[in-house]
């Protein structure tokens, strides 16, 4: 069977972007597919940790954010009833500070890394059916402009599109965690906000958050349950930040809105099981956690990663069975599975302000780890190379 392509990654966003660029990178030759338009926004807190960081540093694209006028967050600060805690960013594995570039900012610069790396990208090309040969997925239909029909064949198709995620329903991959709670938020940018750096507030009454982010703007974001943010706008985003922080709440009075205020109105998270004979998944199609946790940019870059390793074992020795696969669930869920505990308890709304410290300090622990495994990456001597090694060793 002839295929247009080793792999064949679904959804041009940061997730599937970083994996097609890094198998690309790898030797491997790639199809990025998307139904969108490029550049186009999408719903994201779009707030990097230091795990997404890393790797943008790790990739060669960190200057590229910073050169789109990407303010560099230094401080972090934590707004609790009783008290303020500020907490600085400490330089580590070679960057210095936090950034959270806007998704018409970090998506196109990974596309493009990508095409840089011999990707070929095709926007405007819908997946409406998977190719089947052998037991296995073989490839991809799409509509094409004015509703033509393609056909692309590859030895793995990625799916990279999404908490509703076409690939992953297609393919029927199963829900192994689910969480109970969701929050639900309502958010915009705004001009003229005095932002310290990133701002987090917790109280029962609401939760809110300021992201410094492009164009000397702030994404500023409230939450709470469904039910009391309802359809959210602009008088909800302002009654809930007044219940998070009454002193947030006044700066945002004296600020201007830039944007129109969206709202996400909640869905819990779970995690899917992301690969099966000639499929994986990455990103929110695998893993979805309440945005509570703003860790849903950063999971996607690391599991780039994991999934091109694994595909890239894969295609050096088809051979192998699924042990780099299930390397891969393993890794992402050891490091997702506490993220997304902690955040579905945050969005049950009933903890007390002592609770809330300790689950934003179990997060913490988490992120840490996240961040000892991004730096590992580079150590010739881990247990699992990188997909570079598994592609090009094996072409000679």
């Amino acid at each position: 069977m002839e295929h247009e392509a080793d792999v064949i990654v679904v959804g041009a966003r940061a997730a599937g972007a970083a994996t097609a660029m890094l198998l690309a990178r790898a030797g491997a030759s790639v199809v990025l597919v998307d139904r969108e338009k490029p550049g186009a926004d999408t719903l994201s807190t779009h707030a990097l940790m230091r795990g997404g960081v890393l790797q943008l540093h790790r990739w060669g694209l960190l200057d590229q954010v910073v050169a789109a006028g990407t303010p560099a967050i230094r401080t972090t600060v934590f707004h609790y009833a009783s008290s303020d805690v500020e907490v600085a960013i400490k330089p580590t594995g070679g960057v210095d500070a936090l950034y959270a570039p806007r998704r018409t900012v970090l998506d196109p610069i990974l596309v493009a890394a990508a095409a840089t790396a011999g990707v070929q990208v095709q926007y405007g090309s819908r997946v409406v059916a998977l190719l089947r040969e052998q037991g296995r997925i073989a490839g991809v239909a799409t509509h094409v402009g004015g509703g033509a029909e393609r056909e692309l064949r590859a030895r793995v198709v990625v799916g990279a599109d999404g908490r509703h995620s076409t690939i992953a329903r297609l393919v029927e991959a199963p829900t192994t965690t689910e969480a109970s709670h969701t929050s639900a938020f309502t958010y915009g940018y705004f001009a003229g906000l005095d932002a310290v750096g990133y701002e987090w507030a917790y109280r029962p009454e609401g939760t809110a958050g300021f992201i410094p982010t492009n164009d000397g703007l702030t994404c500023v974001f409230a939450g709470h349950l469904p039910s009391r943010v309802g359809r959210g706008g602009p008088s909800v985003l302002q009654e809930l930040l007044d219940c998070a922080s009454s002193a947030m709440g006044a700066r945002l009075r004296a600020a201007a809105l830039a944007s129109p205020v969206r709202t996400f109105t909640g869905e819990p998270g779970w995690l899917r099981r992301p690969y099966g004979p000639g499929w994986a998944l990455v990103g929110d199609a695998g893993s979805w956690k309440d945005p509570i946790s703003a860790h849903g940019l950063t999971d996607a870059l690391r599991d780039a990663e994991l999934v091109a390793d694994a595909i890239g074992a894969e295609l050096a020795n088809p051979g192998c069975g699924t042990e780099p696969y299930r390397h891969y669930e393993r890794t992402r869920d050891r490091l997702t599975l506490p993220i997304l505990e902690s955040a579905d308890e945050v969005a049950a709304m009933e903890w007390d302000e002592a609770r809330i410290i300790e689950l934003l300090r179990r997060l913490n622990a988490a992120m840490t780890e996240e961040v000892e495994l991004v730096v590992g990456l580079d150590d010739p001597g881990r247990s699992s190379p990188s997909p570079a090694r598994h592609v090009l060793a094996s072409a000679g």
